[in-house]
């Protein structure tokens, strides 16, 4: 053992002390700082933090009752543990100072290889004889020459000490060294690793003790912490605490693999083992367990178990939760009972401070994050909420106050945003940019179409909807696949929401392409929606860029190589490199999403494909000793695909709201009263009509209204004349065409498109 080590005999009593001082003496400063402060809601907050220590402070008193409370701190741990208190800025200001009085510094600064300014003193170094000045910083010895009494010449340097040499406390051994008569008292030894060595001696031997504490506590820090945490771990194992019976509280049952199993051999990073698998009532028991907080686990939670437990059910488990029985009485207890007097057992104290109090904190803990974060079970739910705010107001006790305040204020702003409607109030560093209008203007809903409306502004328009379809869909949506089951418009309301609008948006291009009759209108209408596209490339709106690459390769528009051949060569780029953006499992999409700054919109459709191959391939349940657990690990990956979609919704659009515009998109209605296989059959047979198959020449359409074939709102019908129809064209096409001629002569048709 360390401890045992000779040269660790003389001080390794003061150091292995001196973190259980530094909290202990945190503990007073923050009951005299709860005495004396004057305002309440201070001494309100510094209760919750001595409440929150009290599991920590419990535990080291009785670790320290035996050996603490016999042994006084020694003056050089005294000293030691005052230099440890001291802010970063004393200390560097600290080195900066002592630096600059000492002559005939090379190498880098002192602040540069250390952070801690240790102590000073005189040692006399051993064989030369010599008094040196020692400075000890946490990765530095430094040993100077005094200059007092040294005579001055004139520009000399007004420094105090003259640099002798120094010591890498990394590249050191300490050793302490017997009193030898007539050579050397109260020395210790500095060994080099070349393994010379230089011996400095002390005054006393309290000075020794003092210089070999803090040099031994600087080279076995790290081992002598490890050792403390291993001690103080053992001994909460070996004093087990005394806990209501499972007969009269669910949440005692002690742990086992029929109730609770752990993932092997992995844990958080704050050391927190990671559920693998448990019972509904093992999960509670984490959820707010007496030891440790885990805010990871409570957000998983929060957001994956509609799929194993009803809200309702959840709140009658945390009420449960935090009611607890108090475990059977001692026989000191007991007599005291039947005394009539009130328990005072040392155990008692311990289960109340050590179990309750931070069992029922966690349990408010998790109701605040459940109003905070998830509040939509209680809009869902009115008699809920109301059970929450019972159970709330019956809460007791100086040490929850806060928290209670703090769940009551959050539900009060939930109900106000509800009752306000959603807020569209939002203020940037800029001014967004104005409305783009093209052929028709503002208020003229009855004329907007694709070829009438700007290209831009349609684009904006249709990020700001995405955006917003996009952001109001909650984790618990996902979860479960409930989008795809039977109460599905109840429990993922915005997703599909979002589902519906890709799938009409798509439809209408669709629509609007094989519609189009004539192929120099059509090569303008599929120009229009590649023009689209690049916009919501600028505006990182892959959700919109995604559903032109799915209109673009659908059966009816693909096969349209006639149009596609008159499609400018930079468009066809264009269009080429967002089909990339799908391909190899969208490799190039994912690389492109985590490289570009928010606000953007995400393609969900791979979030839906993830979350649905996670579900269908792992069990809701995990078979042990013949019971079925809840298979938390399948909702932990469910929720980090949750998360990821989170992190993009937070940030607006800087753009300017069109509401006519919007509502023009919102309203489409592609399919009409079709069903879906009518409406491919539908759009594939007036593909083949437009650009039959084999054919050399394209048939001649009499030019109609465009806009009553792309028309798609059903209230709204309007007729454009053809010279409208001509000025929206891509200029360029037309010059190309051949006006004399009834039909567009055009080469031989190829392979279909792969």
């Amino acid at each position: 053992m360390l401890l045992q080590r000779r040269r660790c005999s003389t001080c390794c009593h003061g150091y292995s002390s001196r973190p259980l001082y530094h909290c202990l003496h945190y503990f007073e400063i923050l009951k005299q700082l709860e005495e004396k402060s004057e305002d309440e809601e201070d001494k309100e907050c510094l209760k919750q933090a001595i409440t929150a220590l009290l599991n920590l402070q419990s535990s080291m008193e009785r670790i320290c009752s035996k050996s603490l409370a016999k042994r006084r701190l020694s003056e050089s741990a005294c000293r030691f543990y005052s230099q440890q208190m001291k802010g970063k800025h004393l200390a560097i200001k600290k080195m900066n100072e002592i630096q600059r009085n000492i002559d005939g510094w090379e190498g880098k600064d002192i602040g540069q290889c250390c952070n801690e300014f240790i102590m000073e003193g005189t040692l006399t170094r051993v064989g030369a004889k010599h008094e040196r000045h020692i400075f000890l910083f946490d990765g530095l010895m430094i040993c100077c020459k005094s200059n007092h009494g040294q005579p001055r010449l004139p520009g000399a340097s007004a420094a105090e000490y003259r640099l002798k040499e120094k010591f890498f406390m990394r590249k050191v051994q300490i050793n302490d060294k017997d009193d030898k008569e007539g050579e050397y008292r109260h020395a210790f030894e500095i060994i080099l690793k070349d393994g010379n060595s230089v011996v400095f001696a002390a005054k006393s031997a309290e000075e020794k003790n003092g210089w070999m504490s803090a040099l031994i506590s600087l080279q076995y820090r790290s081992t002598l912490e490890r050792m403390l945490d291993t001690a103080m771990m053992q001994e909460e194992k070996e004093e087990q605490m005394r806990l209501p019976g499972a007969e009269v509280y669910r949440f005692a049952q002690p742990d086992s693999e029929e109730n609770v199993v752990f993932e092997e051999n992995v844990q958080s990073k704050s050391g927190i083992p990671i559920i693998k698998a448990g019972t509904v009532l093992k999960l509670i028991e984490r959820l707010t367990f007496h030891m440790y907080a885990d805010p990871n686990f409570v957000r998983t939670f929060l957001t994956t178990y509609r799929s194993f437990c009803k809200p309702q059910e959840l709140l009658g488990l945390l009420m449960e939760r935090f009611e607890i029985p108090e475990p059977k009485p001692t026989e000191a207890d007991q007599m005291a009972i039947e005394n009539g007097d009130q328990p005072q057992s040392a155990e008692l104290k311990r289960f109340r401070k050590e179990f309750v109090q931070p069992v029922q904190l966690r349990v408010l803990n998790v109701c605040r994050h459940w109003v905070e974060h998830h509040f939509y079970d209680f809009e869902r739910d009115a008699q809920l909420l109301r059970r929450l705010e019972e159970f709330i107001g019956t809460v007791r006790g100086k040490a929850m106050k806060k928290w209670v305040e703090s769940i009551t204020k959050i539900i009060q702003r939930k109900k106000q945003a509800q009752a306000n409607g959603p807020s569209h109030n939002i203020t940037f560093e800029s001014l967004p940019p104005p409305i783009e209008w093209h052929l028709c203007k503002a208020g003229q809903m009855d004329q907007f179409d694709l070829m009438t409306l700007h290209p831009i502004e349609i684009a904006r328009q249709l990020t700001l909807l995405e955006s917003d379809f996009y952001r109001a869909v909650q984790p618990s949506e996902l979860v479960g696949s409930v989008w795809t089951k039977e109460d599905k418009e109840i429990n993922s309301p915005n997703l599909l929401r979002m589902i519906r609008h890709t799938t009409n948006l798509t439809l209408w291009f669709e629509k609007c392409i094989v519609e189009t009759e004539n192929v120099e209108e059509r090569v303008a209408v599929v120009s229009r929606i590649i023009e689209i596209l690049q916009v919501f490339q600028e505006l990182n709106n892959f959700n919109g860029v995604l559903e032109v690459v799915s209109a673009m390769n659908s059966s009816p528009v693909y096969r349209l190589d006639h149009t596609f051949e008159q499609i400018p060569s930079r468009q066809r780029k264009t269009l080429e490199e967002a089909h990339e953006l799908s391909e190899d499992h969208y490799k190039k999409y994912l690389a492109k999403l985590r490289s570009i700054n928010p606000p953007c919109v995400p393609f969900f459709g791979i979030y839906l494909t993830n979350i649905l191959k996670t579900e269908e391939g792992n069990p809701d349940f995990l078979k042990r000793h013949g019971k079925e657990l809840i298979n938390f690990s399948k909702r932990r990956k469910v929720a980090e695909i949750t998360g990821e979609i989170q992190q993009y919704q937070n940030q607006p659009y800087c753009l300017r709201v069109e509401n006519d515009i919007q509502k023009f998109f919102e309203n489409l209605n592609p399919m009409e009263d079709m069903t879906e296989k009518e409406f491919a059959d539908y759009l594939f047979n007036k593909s083949l009509e437009i650009e039959p198959r084999n054919a050399r020449t394209l048939p001649r359409f009499v030019s109609v209204s465009h806009a009553a074939h792309t028309r798609t709102v059903t209230q709204h019908t309007h007729t454009h004349t053809p010279s409208l129809l001509i000025s929206v064209l891509n200029p360029p096409v037309l010059r190309e065409l051949n006006q004399n001629k009834h039909e567009v002569t055009c080469v031989t048709e190829k392979e279909p498109r792969t």
